[in-house]
């Protein structure tokens, strides 16, 4: 299924988990600024998505991110009540106990997210390669991109769950750099990198 939002930035994604639900998602901006061969490469890359399920690996990664999340919750919640009301004796046990369980799911929580972005940046490498494959005209989605990061931000999107969505971050960390550290937490690999492996296809 193929649907339009109102919005005038350029911008794409694709969901969906099985054939009933699939969908491609453009925006009012992407199908008015691209030409017809640029359109297409678009197309094409957020179908490579659906065709090698990413949307279903973005559910599960996130799921993964959630139970670590819950996990730390969790033991920092059993740190506070188990102060109040023990024995000192008790309270110092139980508490070295809980800190290192604590310790334990922030560090899988953060290798977790490190994880599910490493997983979403090479999926857009992939999905970019896919559309070169399916049109045979890999400077077409180069131009595209180049087009795209002039404009991308979706002001609606707030989530970053759903930012990993879209053929770029809709929001201020396509505007950032994303070199160093900052490259660790990003959704998407930079444009311009994008934009030279097409070009050299």
């Amino acid at each position: 299924t193929l649907f339009r939002s109102n919005d005038d930035s350029l911008n794409a994604f694709a969901s969906g988990i099985n054939e009933r639900t699939y969908t491609v998602s453009l925006s009012r901006g992407i199908i008015d600024k691209l030409d017809d061969q640029e359109l297409e490469a678009v197309i094409a890359h957020e179908l490579s998505h659906i065709r090698n399920k990413d949307v279903r690996l973005m559910i599960v990664s996130i799921v993964f991110v959630g139970i670590f999340a819950m996990l730390a919750q969790m033991a920092m919640r059993s740190v506070y009540y188990s102060s109040v009301g023990s024995r000192r004796d008790e309270k110092n046990n139980t508490a070295i106990i809980i800190v290192l369980v604590m310790v334990v799911a922030a560090i899988g929580y953060f290798f977790s997210i490190l994880m599910r972005f490493a997983i979403s940046r090479k999926r857009e490498y992939m999905a970019d390669a896919g559309a070169a494959e399916m049109t045979k005209n890999p400077l077409a989605l180069a131009s595209a991109l180049r087009k795209i990061s002039a404009d991308p931000d979706i002001e609606a999107v707030t989530r970053e769950d759903v930012a990993q969505l879209f053929i770029e971050h809709p929001g201020k960390q396509a505007k950032s750099s994303l070199s160093g550290l900052n490259g660790l937490f990003a959704t998407h690999p930079p444009i311009e990198k994008r934009i030279q492996v097409l070009e050299q296809f």
